[in-house]
């Protein structure tokens, strides 16, 4: 339905035509006027009773719905908006002293940025240094979900908690598996996939089931195959990642009752995670006079952390695809000079229940 619209210049006209066509005399409607004044005013309330309606007409459907009408509407129908998720990482903690005395690292030890913007949690521990060991590595996860918890390689430097045996921290590599709440426009998609999977059990409904246990979850599903890859009719396999390639038994048992809920009958589904294929990459480039080389170096470790670690279980690191990102990272990049992945210059992964992971990154910038 097209709404005919008016603004206050348009309302006003139009009511000053109607009195003024309404009178036989001419009406004094300048500025300044007592008449112009009502009309000016009706007007107001006119616009503001428009803009309600405009309110009540956008949350009456889903498609121009925002924000908490767009929960409260499919909330109607049991549907809730995935929240924000939490980055997940490694840090590594050291001792300076390591042969003196051992130290244990509890769940809820806190280590943080520099500035304080991010802390991150110990998770899955406890952890134990062993008296003479320099170091421990231990999964932790960002306090504050979103995509601010996606931090880069070397900055978490801080202890947020005193821990006796353990005097620095850092991390090699970078976080991921940070996510904002899920958009109205995906919650939208979502809902559409939910009604028309309600009656079904096919290979879509598998996928909403999977989509609704977690945000930025990745994941193939194979038909009348085992976990070995041997034919099984009637067995469904699938291979699910959050991101960081080695998803927890907790996620693993959420996705396997939420696709348990709506498996076909006669069916069985079995749930892994995926083969982690480890990316080492080398990378020469020069830039010119005008660019900083050690700036270029630490954007493109960036550039290209964050576009292998956001690949999806079954999907491949094309070796072409990488001196684009090198050129797109800083305009004062002159050349790609050489780029290897795991010493060769092949494609990584594409296997439907591989990953691949960055490893290793070595950038080198120079003047030319």
């Amino acid at each position: 339905m097209q709404l005919s619209l008016q603004n206050f210049s348009t309302l006003v006209n139009t009511m000053a035509a109607t009195v003024q066509g309404s009178c036989a005399s001419l009406i004094d409607l300048t500025v300044g006027s007592v008449l112009r004044a009502m009309l000016e005013a009706s007007a107001s309330v006119a616009l503001w009773l428009q803009y309600l309606l405009l309110q009540v007409l956008t949350m009456t459907r889903l498609a121009t719905s925002i924000g908490s009408d767009v929960d409260s509407w499919v909330q109607d129908f049991g549907l809730t908006r995935l929240p924000a998720a939490q980055a997940t990482g490694q840090v590594t903690l050291s001792s300076f002293s390591p042969a003196s005395q051992g130290a244990t690292i509890l769940n809820g030890v806190t280590v943080r940025t520099s500035d304080a913007g991010q802390s991150f949690a110990v998770i899955n521990g406890p952890y134990a240094r062993a008296i003479g060991a320099p170091s421990v590595t231990v999964q932790v996860q960002a306090v504050t979900p979103g995509l601010a918890g996606n931090i880069q390689s070397g900055a978490v430097n801080v202890l947020g908690t005193v821990v006796l045996g353990i005097d620095t921290v850092s991390n090699a590599n970078a976080f991921s598996g940070g996510a904002p709440a899920e958009t109205d426009a995906a919650l939208r998609l979502r809902f559409t996939t939910f009604l028309n999977t309600r009656s079904q059990a096919t290979m879509q409904a598998l996928a909403y089931a999977i989509a609704s246990v977690q945000q930025s979850l990745t994941y193939t599903i194979q038909e009348n195959v085992t976990a070995a890859g041997v034919f099984l009719p009637g067995n469904v396999h699938v291979i699910v990642d959050d991101g960081s390639g080695t998803p927890p038994a907790s996620l693993i048992a959420l996705v396997a009752a939420a696709l348990d809920a709506v498996r076909p009958v006669g069916t069985t589904i079995t749930i892994a995670p995926p083969t982690v294929l480890v990316a080492n990459l080398d990378v020469v480039v020069t830039v010119n006079t005008a660019t900083v080389p050690a700036t270029v170096q630490t954007e493109i470790d960036a550039a290209l952390v964050a576009y292998v670690n956001a690949l999806g279980v079954g999907q491949a690191l094309r070796f072409s695809r990488l001196a684009g990102l090198c050129y797109d990272v800083d305009a004062g990049i002159t050349n790609v000079l050489s780029v290897l992945l795991d010493a060769a210059s092949a494609d990584v992964g594409g296997q439907p229940g591989s990953v691949v992971r960055a490893g290793l990154i070595n950038v080198t910038a120079t003047v030319g």
